[in-house]
């Protein structure tokens, strides 16, 4: 099989294919996440369905794709909307993004994360992954928030000077 085909065949579910094959040992993911903030200033979260905790917009890169194009596709799989431009807010890895997963996956993420105010579509939760997603004041954000997106959302508050 060419190299080629190998990378088509493995483009979609990439995390999956490696995970039948080292079960729950740790794995380097690298993948996006998007602060997705509206004209009122809020911040759009979703309440994961693995963890029943607010996180991030984001995921795993695929196979194939850049950073942003893994923010994009994310982002419209996980709420609906395509986002126009994004502004970079920076690269997250380390100790604090070390996650275990619900279902006993160890996850070392290395997160490129993006910021988006331009934004268009249908605010819709993708069913299989989130009970729910909203818009919340930076100062009234949740208090379960997803482990590995706590540092990420802290820094964005720290770089806004804005106290909860």
């Amino acid at each position: 099989m060419s190299v080629s085909m190998e990378l088509k065949n493995l483009k979609m579910g990439y995390v999956r294919e490696l995970r039948s094959l080292v079960g729950h040992r740790p794995l380097i993911i690298p993948g996006s996440a998007v602060l997705i903030i509206d004209q009122q200033n809020r911040l759009l979260l979703q309440h994961r369905k693995d963890n029943q905790k607010w996180g991030l917009i984001g995921g795993s890169m695929e196979i194939g794709e850049s950073l942003e194009e893994t923010a994009r596709r994310e982002a419209l799989e996980e709420t609906g909307l395509e986002l126009d431009e994004l502004d970079w807010f920076g690269l997250f890895s380390g100790q604090e993004l070390i996650y275990e997963c619900p279902n006993g996956d160890i996850v070392v993420n290395v997160v490129a994360v993006y910021i988006s105010r331009q934004f268009r579509g249908e605010l819709k939760a993708d069913e299989e992954e989130a009970n729910e997603i909203c818009f919340f004041d930076l100062k009234e954000l949740p208090q379960d928030l997803s482990p590995p997106d706590r540092p990420v959302i802290e820094q964005y508050l720290q770089s806004l000077k804005v106290t909860t």
